[in-house]
């Protein structure tokens, strides 16, 4: 779990926004989101593939 603590003086919106920095950089968000609704294995395994082809065309 993810600790922010409120440095003396500093406001809250600042702290906030430490703390999205911090959950941004460990892809908490993105998990979050990921997790939201239900996905189908079939879909899963589709959206994989797309970010596998992403990547090759990259390279």
């Amino acid at each position: 779990m993810l600790q922010v603590r409120v440095r003396k003086g500093e406001g809250v919106d600042r702290a906030l926004r430490r703390l999205k920095k911090i959950m941004d950089k460990e892809g908490m968000m993105r998990e979050i989101r990921a997790h939201r609704h239900f996905e189908k294995p079939s879909e899963k395994k589709r959206r994989k593939a797309a970010r596998a082809r992403t990547r090759v065309g990259r390279e």
